[in-house]
């Protein structure tokens, strides 16, 4: 498949099922230009001699080897010195034989346990066909810490998925120790089982698993304050539900926040904050408006998106970080996101006690901004789908 065919096929089923223009975008836009940062963030390539295949994902293992370690849609793990000199990538993993992948299918997430410099353990989120059916597999490797044993999966857990969009993606372990998977809410549009909604189903959640024990026949446990551990007909991997594509979850490393960007359907795009057992409205609201009943929709129990924009600005938001790095001062503490089809990157800043968040456009991305990436020494890195080069934040 070409390049720009992929580019195509994963704007179209990712992002532009919300092509669908609203014409009835209540929500005020809020977006700002940059007159307000002192230096404004320009947008280098970080390491020029590299280029990838599809990138989704950039991890660091947490080990202290200041490697970077990118994922590839097709199933491929490749790791590098974290330099800018950096002239070749070594394979980490290769799933790629196993990996149903194309569109919104593929490898689309890589976490390293806590202990890695210990166990050498990685967890990943990948796509597969079992007997024709899609499926989403959660599964752990093994690594000797310089490459992964693909002959060492285990796997913890899979799901159906019914249409081949809205795979989420994201695994991360929070400072709990537990590990976040966040699943989207099984495709087509609109969510027309309404799997989002459904506590017996894990599409479109935020699941919470302990790798670190298994019981019951399983592969892991349930950790034993999840919020519907003991709910009737209820999924007990659930920590939190009613998203519809989750593309990019990550946690602020300063306060252990997880940030959520969920894909809108036909007109806003909304930024989430993780709360036990929030129910996060898909598909009764899309961000801050009422989706199914299109008006007067209750809108009681639900969390409400910390900010939301419509399709004047984007249309697939794309996840970041809460800046924690030391190179970009005026960015401090703000969370840098970005939208996969516009390519214009904001920096978000949110008041936790007014519950009030500022947006301000910072710079644009030429290409289709399908990740960021962090480092170790919390540095931010910005990954063009189109292009396969992994790009930085400078100031100029």
């Amino acid at each position: 498949m070409k390049l720009n065919r992929t580019v195509t096929l994963f704007a179209m089923v990712f992002g532009l099922l919300a092509l669908g223009f609203s014409c009835n975008e209540k929500s005020p836009e809020t977006i700002k230009n940059d007159d307000d940062l002192e230096v404004v963030p320009t947008l280098t390539n970080a390491f020029p001699a590299l280029t990838f295949s599809s990138p989704v994902e950039l991890v660091h293992a947490g080990d202290g080897s200041n490697r970077l370690f990118v994922v590839e849609q097709r199933g491929v793990v490749k790791v590098f010195k974290n330099e800018a000199s950096a002239a070749q990538t070594e394979i980490f993993l290769d799933i790629s034989g196993r990996v149903s992948s194309g569109g919104e299918t593929g490898l689309l997430g890589l976490a390293f346990h806590p202990d890695f410099k210990n166990n050498g353990q990685l967890f990943v989120n990948y796509t597969r066909r079992e007997n024709g059916q899609l499926q989403s597999v959660i599964a752990r490797f093994q690594s000797n810490k310089t490459t992964a044993d693909a002959n060492s999966e285990e796997i913890l857990l899979t799901y159906n998925q019914p249409y081949s969009n809205h795979n989420g993606g994201s695994v991360l372990f929070g400072r709990d120790g537990f590990l976040y998977i966040a699943t989207g809410d099984g495709g087509s549009g609109g969510d027309p089982q309404n799997y989002a909604q459904n506590l017996g189903s894990l599409l479109g959640k935020m699941l919470r698993i302990d790798v670190n024990t298994k019981e019951n026949g399983l592969n892991y446990a349930i950790p034993a304050d999840n919020p519907f551990k003991n709910t009737a007909n209820a999924r007990p991997e659930i920590y939190a539900y009613g998203l519809r594509n989750p593309w990019k979850v990550t946690a602020d490393r300063e306060k252990g926040r997880f940030w959520i960007a969920d894909v809108g359907q036909n007109a806003r795009e909304e930024i989430d904050i993780l709360e036990r057992g929030g129910n996060y409205g898909w598909r009764i609201a899309e961000g801050k408006e009422c989706y199914s009943p299109a008006a007067n929709c209750n809108r009681a129990g639900l969390v409400e998106p910390v900010f939301d924009y419509g399709t004047s600005e984007g249309r697939s938001i794309t996840g970041g970080y809460v800046y924690r790095g030391a190179k970009l001062a005026d960015l401090k503490g703000q969370y840098i996101y970005g939208d996969f089809v516009s390519g214009k990157i904001w920096a978000l800043e949110y008041n936790e006690t007014s519950r009030q968040a500022s947006n301000k456009l910072i710079t644009q991305l030429t290409g289709s901004l399908s990740s960021f990436g962090e480092d170790e020494a919390g540095e931010l890195y910005l990954l063009n789908y189109q292009t396969g080069k992994i790009q930085q934040l400078t100031n100029r």
